[in-house]
């Protein structure tokens, strides 16, 4: 028994010098992964900071990009938006101002019909057709926008007014007869009113 007992320390110390030994392996190559003279783990961090460097300038880099486009996108809503705008104004301005010249040309027959008016017995019954047919050119017109301008009395614009002589019972630049009525369509001038004007 002491023979095997003796067998067994032997094994027992045979194994324990192997177990120190493996471990003493793992801890020397654990070390040497550490070891200030082994350069890899250092490499691999320098390694690390330039990929790190790269990638910090790469976000920034798209980072502006992303910013540029940003700024690109805003303006072209806006320019898209202003030319909307631009469009409306131009089609309201176009639907406002399209009887301009169909108004202007209808204005002759009422100046017509206005001479009629005048020249006639006003008790005749044509002159009461006449002034009934004058009544609803006028209100077609003015529910088109076309509004009449009577300046008599008011002071002289050049702007709204046409001076064809002068009116010697009226005060200094101011309307005094007016010869033909002047017209207006939605606030823009169609037709100057033709005044004579006090001196």
């Amino acid at each position: 028994m002491s023979e095997q007992n003796n067998n067994h320390e032997s094994i027992d110390q045979n194994v324990s010098h192997d177990n120190v030994a493996h471990d003493e392996s793992i801890l020397e190559e654990t070390l040497k992964e550490f070891d200030p003279q082994n350069n890899s783990v250092e490499e691999s961090i320098i390694e690390n900071d330039i990929d790190l460097d790269t990638f910090k300038a790469r976000i920034a880099e798209l980072e502006g990009e992303v910013k540029q486009a940003k700024e690109s996108t805003a303006r072209a809503n806006a320019e898209t938006y202003n030319a909307q705008k631009r469009i409306e104004q131009e089609a309201d301005k176009s639907k406002r101002f399209a009887l301009q010249k169909f108004a202007k040309e209808l204005l002759e027959v009422v100046d017509n019909l206005e001479r009629a008016i005048e020249s006639t017995n006003a008790d005749d019954p044509v002159t009461e057709g006449v002034r009934l047919t004058h009544k609803a050119l006028l209100d077609v017109l003015n529910k088109n926008g076309v509004e009449a301008v009577e300046p008599q009395g008011e002071k002289f614009n050049a702007d709204f007014h046409e001076a064809v002589g002068i009116d010697a019972d009226a005060p200094a630049d101011t309307v005094g007869t007016v010869l033909q009525k002047g017209y207006s369509l939605n606030g823009r001038l169609l037709r100057p009113a033709m005044v004579r004007i006090g001196q």
